[in-house]
C-alpha cells in the first residue's frame, strides 16, 4: 500500500471510526507510528531547495516524489540499480545503433 493510499485510508477510517474494528485500528496506528518514525529530514542548501520546489511544482509532483525519482534514476544510470525491464513505446533509448 502506498503512503498516499495509506493516508487516504486513515482519513476514511477517522470519518467512520465507530465502524472500524479494534484490530484494524491497531494495525493502522502501528503503521502510522512506523511511518512517522522513519520520516527523515533531508537538509538542503536554500538555493537547491528552492530549485527543487520550483521543479516539483512545474512537474506537478510533491518534492519527496521528485527527490525519489531523481535518486532512483541516478542509481540506475550509475549501475547501482538494474534498468527497469519494461520500456514503453514512447521511451527514448540511447545507444550505438
Amino acid at each position: 500500500m502506498s503512503r498516499h493510499h495509506f493516508v487516504y485510508e486513515l482519513e476514511r477510517v477517522a470519518d467512520r471510526i465507530a465502524d472500524a474494528s479494534r484490530a484494524d485500528l491497531q494495525v493502522m496506528l502501528r503503521r502510522a507510528a512506523l511511518m512517522l518514525r522513519n520520516v527523515g529530514g533531508l537538509s538542503l542548501d536554500p538555493y537547491t531547495d528552492e530549485v527543487l520546489r520550483g521543479l516539483a511544482g512545474e512537474m506537478g509532483k510533491p518534492k519527496p516524489a521528485l527527490l525519489e525519482m531523481i535518486v532512483s534514476e541516478w542509481l540506475v544510470a550509475n549501475a547501482y540499480l538494474p534498468v527497469p525491464r519494461a520500456l514503453d513505446e514512447d521511451s527514448a533509448v540511447e545507444g550505438n545503433g
